[in-house]
């Protein structure tokens, strides 16, 4: 599988590691009066969708970046590949 790196250009997906659900970069707040349902929300409860899928891959073999990939998990086509970011 080929990924289309936004800075470095196309790469091999061995270069990359997967790591799961790109939601997973939205970590709840601590502090929240219900942060241990959260949490336990966050760290156990993971859909499983077939179709399309933002999902979280590291660089490890190359500039050791974060991107989020939208790929469908049927066909594995990959339809869009960013720079990852947390929301401010």
């Amino acid at each position: 599988m080929i990924i289309h790196h936004p800075l470095l250009g196309p790469r091999d997906s061995a270069e990359f590691i997967y790591l799961g659900d790109a939601s997973l970069m939205e970590r709840p707040d601590p502090k929240a009066e219900n942060a241990q349902e959260l949490f336990y929300k966050y760290l156990y409860l993971r859909d499983n969708p077939a179709g399309e899928h933002k999902e979280l891959w590291y660089h490890e073999q190359g500039d050791r970046s974060w991107l989020i990939l939208t790929r469908n998990t049927v066909t594995h086509e990959i339809t869009h590949v960013e720079l990852a970011r947390r929301s401010k």
